[in-house]
This record gives C-alpha cells, structure tokens and sequence, in this order.
C-alpha cells in the first residue's frame, strides 16, 4: 500500500481525494504555512500530492510577495526536499490561469499555447512549475497538472454562487460561451491515476463536455425542482459590461482547453456534466 502525504490539512482537494481513495494508501496532512515540515523524514512517504497554496485570486499589490512565497517558494523548496529524502513522485497542483483570464471572444488552448499569466497568482503557479521541472528524473518523477475550474459538493469560487442565482432568480442571462471545467470526482480519478501508474509529466484534466455557463444554472435550477427561463435581453449589455467588469467575464467568458490536451489511456471521466451537478446538488 502506497504511503501519500497530503500538504494542507483543510484543502477542499486534499480532503476529497482522501475520501475518494479511502482505505486504498496510507495518508497522512501536513499544514506547509510554517517551517516545521522542513524537520519532517519524507523517506517515510511514496507520493506528496501538493495541494498547499492560495488558490483564489487578489490584485490587492500587498498580497503578491505572499502569492510567491506560497504557491512558488514552498512548492519548490518542498520538491527539493521531497527528492533529497527519497520520495519516489511530487504531484503538483498548479491551474488553467497560468494561460491568463476568460475572454469574450473565443479561448481555445492547444498544446503549443504559450501560457500568459494576467496576475500574479496565476504567475506564481508558473513560476513554481518552471522551478520543479528541472527536478524530475527516473527515480523522482514530477505531475504537474493544470485543471481548469473546479467544482462540487462544498466547493468555493464562482460555482456556489451560480447555484445560489439558480435557486433564486427566474430568469438568466443566455450566453453562447465555453468553459473548460472538472468535477471533484472526475478530478480525485484522476490523481488515483496518476500515483498508480506513477506519472510524470504536464496533464490538462477537464471534464468530457464544455460548459455553457446558462445551461450549467439551468440544470441546477432542474436538480431542485426548479424551472428557470434562460433570456437573450441582457446579453448586449452583459458583453458591453464584460470589457470592463471582470466578474462578468469570470462568469460568461471563453476558456477551454482542447478537448486531445486531456485524453488519458485510461478512463478518469466517472461523471457527466448532468450526473456531477446531480451528485453535487443533492
């Protein structure tokens, strides 16, 4: 049985993956927010999947020393760590916001996209993915993995507040956009797969379908009874708004991934999009 430590003991990932593999390796958390895992013997571990870091974004200038020391100079100096005591892989969990923001015009990311970072939490997590790759080698393989928006029971972000409109209004706005998105389960497969088969390398999970930002509220709204009226009335203004409110394009904007980035020789897709708001709502 594989030994897999954890860092961040309150990670909505972290805690799911645990609840997803339970019983099939030995886990364990770890906190990375002070120095004390620096004293750690990390030999006792096969896998760390790194989850630690500050996930949503922030333009307050304040914070942006924080982001870096974080999301890169943790990740880094614990890889290196990781692989001076033996650990046999480094699971990083880095994002699709290396490749910058949504746009109202249409994003696709292919493999030769350059990623593009439009703040420093998305350039932190690049930072930390250049920083661990010259680390990897035969006996210390490196799973970078950049998932587009997560989503699922007790997640935080964008996610919970469209279920909240779907509950409540009566009418939303009807956009044509695409999003590139991966549910928690589709998510913890993959990982499961990536330690089984000890991976290394760069991954772009996402789920099997593009999400229409009004047909996800619209399922939402179904899941509790609900019906919602999807309308185009706003969407001259919602586009004139998106150029210059970054809310709106968070919500109605274009960002997917092509869908040949994130084909596995192995199946990690256990949820449709109908079947993940189901389980997520009920």
């Amino acid at each position: 049985m594989k030994r897999v430590l954890i860092t961040a003991k309150n990670s909505y990932v972290g805690n799911a993956f645990a609840a997803w593999t339970a019983n099939k390796y030995q886990m364990e958390f770890i906190t990375c927010r002070n120095d004390e895992w620096k004293k750690m013997d990390l030999s006792n571990y096969d896998v760390i999947l790194h989850v630690a870091g500050i996930a949503h974004v922030s333009t307050d200038p304040n914070m942006e020393n924080e982001y870096y020391r974080v999301n890169r100079d943790l990740t880094i100096d614990l890889a290196a760590k990781a692989k001076q005591d033996g650990v046999r892989q480094f699971i990083f969990l880095s994002s699709i916001i290396v490749y910058g923001e949504s746009s109202s015009a249409e994003r696709i990311i292919k493999k030769d996209t350059i990623p593009e970072p439009s703040n420093f939490y998305g350039n932190s997590k690049l930072q930390a993915e250049k920083g661990i790759k010259p680390l990897a080698s035969e006996h210390f393989k490196i799973a970078i993995l950049r998932p587009p928006m997560i989503y699922g029971k007790g997640s935080k972000g964008n996610y919970p507040k469209l279920a909240k409109a779907a509950q409540k209004l009566p009418i939303f706005p009807d956009i044509d956009n695409q999003r590139s998105m991966l549910h928690i389960d589709n998510l913890c497969e993959f990982i499961r797969l990536m330690i089984e088969n000890e991976e290394s390398g760069l991954f772009f999970p996402q789920n099997n379908e593009y999400v229409k930002t009004s047909e996800m509220v619209r399922l939402i709204a179904n899941t509790h009874g609900r019906e919602i009226k999807l309308t185009k009335i706003f969407n001259p203004l919602l586009k004139l708004l998106g150029l210059k409110v970054g809310i709106i394009n968070k919500v109605f904007g274009n960002l997917v991934y092509d869908q040949s980035l994130s084909v596995y020789k192995q199946n990690y897709r256990v949820r449709n999009l109908k079947e993940s708001i189901t389980v997520t709502e009920k």
